[in-house]
């Protein structure tokens, strides 16, 4: 019999040979849905793609057969392989959109959440599935599966399960916000959740503040409500002050919306200086805040939080965990002033009637059993160490950092002098990469030459080499 560990061992060449493979299938369909390969073409010999791709022949090999026996390639005796059948009509979700739509808001999602072989994605916002707490998430399922059936098939209350909303009371106490669990609503998602709070505080028309860049959903978000969106420029401590005050002034904003801590896509941190500076503008100006700290557990040491500095007097203060324990399990929430909440429920109703029930029980189980904290601790040690060899990758091929993130997953890079983002970007697509150009984030489109890195989505040395070589080619 096979001893123990070399049954392992064999697996493991066995699951990185399988990876290998559908990388390379996954490389051949990308240039074929980006028309590099047409029908009839010739695909690149066994040897040469080898040798490009860094893998033996054999893996080629049998790529290439799996490709034929999906019938998108035919071999020629003495000749090699070529694109065999016609291709699909051409459509901008296999190729990503055109140049002069390269920096749409939804650019990046379309292409970061279409499932592709091999596809890399170091220009989306979320950690690899291998970094989620997959082992918790069945255990938290399991013990679903054995509770009260309504939990798996009924409406959750209008406000939201009460045990998880008491426990989040006591995490959001942590950054100083005193808030009780009846100021806590919650909601399918950080989206939902300004989603809500744009349907319940802004008109067709209102002008609406955002960080210049920000999250680029936000600038989606806002002309779906027809706000008017100014973007204030953003500095490594937080909003331009000075610029801040002007655009109050002249455009009289109804909301501003910020991440305080681990700002995306910059991963810089609110001063305290400045968080109390914006907080005495908005109430000069009778603006409201909505602060979005998704990624409050990715940090090491805390950052200000404006809703602790202001008491919920005009800030609102959103979360979720689909960046920390799964995407596919939604749940967010809303801590609010106390008046607001009855309203922001039946808005709720309205919009989808029930809450998520289920992933609430679900959320509840992972934060309440201990492995959520033992999760985190080891996820903030990845990303540390992801962040400090990505800059350092970037940098030898002549990618710069803006600043050095304290924590988070996300790095924004200024590109070499010459080099546009989008254009890099929609080379990369072709190439099996999804990138995240910097007018994507850029409401002014002053970010051409810059990208924003998920360091987390970025240790494939395949990413730096197909870089440098469009970099070259720019």
């Amino acid at each position: 019999m096979e001893q123990g560990p070399v049954r392992i061992q064999r697996d493991a060449m066995s699951a990185t040979g399988e990876s290998l493979i559908a990388r390379v299938m996954g490389t051949v369909k990308h240039r074929i849905a980006a028309r590099s390969l047409t029908p009839g073409a010739r695909l690149p010999s066994i040897r040469s793609f080898a040798s490009a791709m860094k893998v033996s022949k054999s893996t080629v090999v049998e790529a290439y057969e799996r490709l034929q026996a999906e019938g998108l390639i035919r071999s020629r005796p003495g000749s090699g392989f070529f694109v065999a059948a016609p291709l699909a009509p051409l459509t901008l979700a296999e190729i990503g959109p055109r140049v002069d739509r390269a920096v749409d808001p939804l650019w990046i999602s379309r292409q970061a959440l279409e499932p592709g072989e091999g596809v890399l994605r170091p220009g989306c916002g979320w950690l690899p599935p291998s970094w989620m707490p997959e082992a918790g998430l069945r255990r938290a399922l399991r013990g679903i599966a054995r509770g009260d059936a309504a939990m798996l098939v009924d409406y959750g209350a209008p406000l939201g399960l009460l045990p998880l909303r008491q426990l989040l009371a006591r995490r959001v106490a942590q950054h100083g916000i005193e808030a009780s669990p009846d100021q806590i609503l919650l909601t399918e998602s950080g989206t939902q959740a300004i989603d809500l709070l744009c349907r319940f505080l802004l008109k067709p028309g209102d002008a609406v503040l955002v960080d210049d860049p920000c999250y680029f959903n936000f600038h989606a978000l806002l002309k779906a409500h027809q706000a008017r969106i100014v973007g204030v420029p953003y500095t490594p401590g937080g909003p331009d002050i000075g610029r801040f005050g002007e655009a109050l002034a002249q455009h009289k904003p109804r909301l501003y919306i910020t991440n305080s801590a681990l700002h995306n896509p910059t991963g810089a941190m609110l001063s305290p200086l400045v968080g109390h500076r914006v907080l005495k503008l908005a109430e000069q100006s009778g603006l409201t805040i909505i602060e979005d700290d998704i990624f409050a557990d990715f940090e090491e040491a805390p950052a200000p939080r404006l809703a602790a500095f202001d008491g919920l007097e005009r800030v609102v203060h959103i979360g979720s965990f689909s960046k920390t324990l799964s995407a596919a399990v939604r749940c967010g929430f809303i801590v609010a002033p106390r008046d607001w909440v009855e309203a922001l429920t039946d808005l709720k109703i309205a919009t989808c009637f029930g809450g998520a029930g289920f992933s609430s029980e679900l959320v509840l189980a992972l934060l309440k059993d201990g492995s959520y904290r033992k999760h985190m601790e080891t996820v903030r040690q990845r990303l540390a160490r992801a962040m400090a060899e990505t800059a350092e990758r970037l940098t030898r091929i002549g990618i710069t950092p803006w600043i050095e993130p304290q924590a988070g997953m996300f790095l924004w890079c200024r590109l070499p002098a010459g080099i546009d983002a989008a254009k890099l970007a929609s080379g990369a697509l072709g190439r099996g990469i999804v990138l995240a150009p910097g007018n994507v984030f850029s409401h002014a489109q002053t970010a051409g030459g810059f990208l924003r890195f998920n360091v987390a989505q970025s240790e494939d040395e395949r990413l730096f080499r197909e870089l440098s070589a469009l970099m070259a080619a720019a």
